[in-house]
């Protein structure tokens, strides 16, 4: 891990120990009780991320009470999200297009690529009265995380929170970054020629069948009777592709509760995304992971 990289989490958990010191206060004001300190905290949360065990198992390795549980992590997740946010899942600038662009071409060999968009259905309890409006066709109950991730593995952009009945390409269209994209509207990088060529190009993201064909959205030709050119087209969308959905498993692998349903509300599951999609990146900056492009 790279110094600069282990100073810069220092001061974020420094802002997080603030955070949770001005909670902390407040509660004992409060109650006139000790407070659950922040590094105690900040370890519930964590294993709880982790593992994926159940919040009265956690509770009772903690010796706190499952609702202080409950309450902690839901704070906590918060505070990360607040914190760590603007820096580790910002919408990138000029330079990080371009840096973006470059490992594109350099590990995946794809020119003027800007990020690969996928969705995937995160699990959760059965809402309330919800209807069928949260069960996917997968057959359990869920909302939607879209994303969109670089060559490192690291995500970008994120929607999270559409019903889980909803279609990616749908939650695509509707959601913010989607609906830009189509109509032009997002600030990317102006067009380019491609390596080796004078042929000017747009930067696009790439996606598969189930998004639509757009100027700045390619997806892979459909159908078997393809000529050569359009075969390795489509080998190299697929090998860039392929970066989300393992950018999906490192997730799965790292936080273990992503591979159960979430005993909680939906408001709150949403909240635990957004932290493990910050922890999740800032492990990869500080990983710095490279692909091996194979």
């Amino acid at each position: 891990m790279r110094k600069n990289t282990t100073n810069t989490f220092a001061c974020q958990l420094l802002s997080l120990t603030i955070c949770f010191t001005n909670q902390a206060t407040h509660q004992t004001s409060a109650t006139h009780i000790d407070p659950v300190g922040p590094a105690i905290r900040l370890a519930v949360m964590l294993r709880y991320l982790a593992t994926g065990m159940s919040l009265r198992a956690l509770a009772a390795s903690y010796q706190l009470g499952p609702a202080t549980v409950c309450k902690i992590v839901a704070e906590v997740c918060q505070a990360i999200w607040t914190v760590l946010k603007d820096e580790f899942v910002a919408f990138p600038d000029t330079d990080q297009w371009k840096n973006i662009r470059r490992d594109f071409w350099d590990f995946w060999n794809l020119p003027n690529c800007l990020g690969v968009i996928d969705g995937k259905h995160v699990r959760v309890r059965a809402p309330c009265h919800s209807g069928s409006a949260f069960f996917n066709y997968k057959g359990y109950f869920s909302f939607i995380l879209l994303a969109v991730c670089d060559a490192r593995y690291r995500f970008t952009v994120v929607d999270i929170g559409a019903y889980g009945r909803d279609s990616g390409a749908g939650v695509f269209v509707r959601s913010k970054f989607g609906s830009q994209l189509i109509e032009g509207n997002l600030s990317l990088l102006p067009p380019s020629t491609l390596p080796g060529s004078e042929v000017l190009s747009l930067h696009v993201f790439v996606a598969d069948e189930a998004f639509p064909l757009k100027n700045n959205l390619m997806r892979p030709y459909s159908g078997t009777n393809l000529t050569p050119e359009q075969r390795i087209y489509n080998y190299r969308h697929s090998r860039a592709r392929r970066v989300v959905e393992n950018a999906f498993g490192i997730l799965a692998a790292r936080w273990r509760i992503f591979g159960k349903a979430m005993e909680c509300s939906v408001d709150r599951a949403q909240d635990i995304t957004k932290a493990w999609i910050c922890l999740h990146n800032y492990l990869c900056t500080g990983d710095s992971m490279e692909p091996d492009g194979t």
